[in-house]
């Protein structure tokens, strides 16, 4: 009698041939293995999830700091003395490094969904942790020369959240799939529980994560107010070069509303608008006066300032990529342009019937002005031929020196309570988006208090204040805010919270199903013969669909034994192979 192990069949596995390859550099089916991964495999898995989820916060950041970005290479050149596009390097590494990660995680979860061991490679490993450091260095740097601006993630939550939350929980929903065949094992062990009770813990929090919501735009469309006031903060910087004639027109031609600029006083006290504390950036004083580079703005006179020109540096650097777009003769206007004066700005605002915000830098106490800035501004006002009713004015100086601008209108950027706004004698508040909550503006707008705020170029910050009921923004794009003619989403409250409780009772139901399904499958795995399901499944394949990878015979001899000329044929209609005395014939 002859004892037979049939023979093993093996069909291609392209689709896992394929992700073993790529993650883990093992495309042979013998270089493969379905036996739990190693503690180090495991160690780096986790690597690459912590990869993954500091760049999709690193990737987010960036995405909603495009309100800032001119803010940001301003900080740059502060710190480097040269301007340049810092975030264009930046939003292409994170764009690559984001994809790759996201590709390494999606082979590693069809690893784990497929039954795979980890195993990734070691380029990869090397790619993992350089991504993850240099995101690391990033943060820090970031930190050190832009630390205020992540308080622009807990404002862009305000319009985002309600779609993160929708997407987080679609995903969490989805992972059900990998954490239930890991529970419903038939082995148990403490890692499992722990495991299970992680994944119930988080979707708990997002099932209750909408409590803690604070979206404006969850409102009643009846109490909406009127579309906020758009004011030019220098003009229209990314059209032409701030601070300059040509650069007001443009943002009175967007629909501004108002014009902003920032003032300071030459040394023969003419007010000139500036917004550095050099020359350098915008004007080319490195080639009339090379010597005095450096020197404060303040110092020079008029008639100095008045020969540099102020629109060449913009055609040269292209600092927002807008140059491409003008045409010739707006080219040859912005080469043309000088230092723009406050009469000019202010004559400006009268002819357009517009008003202006002067954000005046008090000059150095060595200075010859230093007593006398707000007498050369109001000299400027009445010379300019404009109601000082439509003057607004933000003056870095004490409070004793603030109240001797007699009669402007004066608006700080500190937030104050509405006691100190009345004792001050203020009339506006000019805030910083980050200081602007929704509970705030709403207690200043009660009490009669106007509020702009400051930078908003995007629409979702737009509309987010507009939904707050901001009645005036300052932006450097307002051809960008004109065309926001309503708030990108608004959404009453009955119909978010049933949104947010049907995703929530879906996804309820999608978790038990899975976790139902997985047992299911796993105990009819448990109770089903390994042997039959190896049969049945030669017997469903053709010939030309499968491969023999191995074929083995074991022999044991009775005691009555074989007779050397007795054959044994295994499948030999199907033309797989047979044994005979003389050996194996194909």
């Amino acid at each position: 009698m002859v004892k037979h192990q049939p023979l093993q069949v093996y069909e291609k596995q392209v689709f896992v041939s394929f992700v073993t390859g790529i993650y883990g550099c093992r495309w042979k089916r013998y270089q493969r293995s379905q036996d739990d991964s190693s503690r180090w495999e495991c160690t780096w898995f986790l690597i690459l999830c912590s990869s993954f989820l500091l760049l999709l916060f690193w990737a987010y950041f960036w995405l909603v700091a495009q309100n800032d970005f001119n803010e940001f290479n301003w900080s740059v050149y502060n710190h480097s003395g040269k301007w340049r596009d810092e975030t264009i390097p930046i939003l292409a590494s994170t764009t690559v490094g984001f994809s790759y990660i996201t590709f390494l995680l999606i082979l590693a979860l069809f690893h784990i969904s497929l039954g795979q061991q980890l195993n990734l490679y070691w380029v990869h490993k090397i790619g993992v942790l350089a991504t993850f450091l240099t995101t690391i260095s990033g943060v820090v740097s970031v930190d050190d020369i832009w630390g205020d601006e992540w308080d622009i993630l807990l404002v862009s939550l305000q319009s985002t959240a309600p779609f993160l939350h929708i997407g987080a929980l679609a995903t969490v929903t989805a992972m059900s799939w990998l954490v239930a065949g890991y529970v419903v094992r038939r082995e148990r062990s403490n890692f499992q529980v722990m495991v299970l009770l992680i994944y119930i813990i988080i979707l708990l929090a997002l099932y209750l994560a909408p409590l803690t919501f604070t979206c404006p735009c969850i409102m009643d469309r009846h109490s909406l107010k009127p579309r906020p006031h758009i004011i030019g903060r220098r003009g229209a910087p990314m059209l032409a070069p701030e601070n300059t004639v040509v650069s007001f027109h443009r943002a009175l031609q967007h629909g501004a509303s108002s014009l902003e600029a920032d003032v300071t006083i030459s040394v023969d006290g003419v007010p000139f608008l500036m917004r550095d504390r050099t020359l350098r950036r915008t004007t080319d004083v490195s080639k009339v006066f090379p010597a005095r580079q450096f020197d404060d703005a303040s110092f020079f006179n008029w008639t100095e300032i008045r020969s540099l020109n102020a629109g060449q540096w913009f055609l040269e650097s292209d600092p927002y990529w807008t140059v491409e777009t003008l045409t010739a003769r707006d080219r040859s206007k912005i080469g043309n342009q000088t230092v723009c004066s406050l009469v000019e700005l202010l004559r400006l605002a009268a002819r357009a019937n517009s008003s202006a915000l002067l954000n005046i830098r008090r000059v150095p106490s060595e200075h010859p002005r230093y007593r006398s800035w707000f007498m050369d501004t109001l000299w400027a006002v009445q010379k300019a031929g404009i109601s000082p009713k439509r003057v607004r004015t933000v003056t870095w100086t004490p409070d004793t020196d603030r109240g001797r601008v007699r009669g402007l209108q004066q608006t700080t950027t500190e937030k104050l309570s509405v006691e100190e706004i009345r004792q001050r004698g203020i009339t506006s508040l000019t805030l910083h988006y980050s200081k602007a909550s929704h509970r705030d503006i709403q207690e200043y707008l009660a009490n009669n208090v106007s509020v702009t705020v400051y930078p908003v170029n995007e629409p979702w910050l737009y509309s987010t204040l507009w939904c707050s009921g901001v009645p005036s923004v300052s932006s450097d794009a307002p051809q960008v805010l004109r065309k926001v003619p309503y708030p990108i989403w608004l959404m009453s409250r009955n119909a978010y919270n049933f949104i947010w409780i049907a995703s929530d009772l879906v996804s309820i139901a999608i978790v038990i199903g899975i976790f139902c399904f997985q047992k299911w499958r796993m105990s009819g795995m448990q109770n089903y013969n390994p042997e039959q399901i190896m049969l049945s499944a030669m017997v469903r394949r053709s010939s030309r669909d499968v491969n023999i990878m191995k074929e083995k015979l074991i022999f044991s001899e009775l005691n009555n034994g074989l007779s050397s000329t007795e054959e044994l044929s295994l499948y030999p209609e199907n033309g797989y192979a047979r044994y005979s005395h003389g050996g194996l014939s194909h």
